[in-house]
């Protein structure tokens, strides 16, 4: 059981209380970037990280889920999760990763074009599948704005 505490807190930051989705999702930036800086054209390792971590945040959130309830605001691993989805194959460069964490906590939080629809998902599912399709969303403008050279 602790381990599925420390995991969906995201190493405590859910603890923090209010604003402590943003604390993880900029924890996970910084951790992103100088887990990287040295390897810039990474591809497979942040892959897998990125689904391990979700994988294991679904089994988390269901754990937690019994003692805490239904996505509770605890439980950040599925921010730490949407942050990486959308940092996945963009170009290690703070501006992006800074891009990334706007778009991502816009979707996030705002929740438009079904995200929100996805959070009454049983379990686990629903707690982490409303911040992988943020990070989708995220992603995919922030793969524009890289395409289309918008700064």
């Amino acid at each position: 059981m602790f381990l599925h505490k420390l995991i969906s807190t995201g190493l405590g930051i859910g603890y923090i209380g209010k604003g402590s989705g943003t604390v993880a999702a900029v924890a996970t930036c910084v951790v992103w970037y100088y887990a990287q800086v040295g390897f810039p054209t990474q591809i497979i390792a942040p892959l897998l990280v990125t689904l391990l971590i979700t994988l294991q945040g679904i089994r988390s959130a269901n754990v937690v889920e019994a003692i805490w309830g239904k996505d509770h605001q605890r439980v950040v691993i599925d921010e730490i999760a949407g942050m990486c989805i959308t940092l996945i194959f963009i170009p290690l460069s703070p501006k992006y990763i800074f891009t990334g964490l706007l778009l991502f906590r816009f979707f996030d939080i705002v929740k438009p074009l079904f995200i929100r629809r996805l959070e009454a998902w049983p379990g686990g599912f629903g707690v982490m599948a409303d911040d992988v399709l943020a990070g989708i969303y995220a992603n995919i403008i922030l793969q524009l704005i890289i395409i289309f050279n918008i700064f």
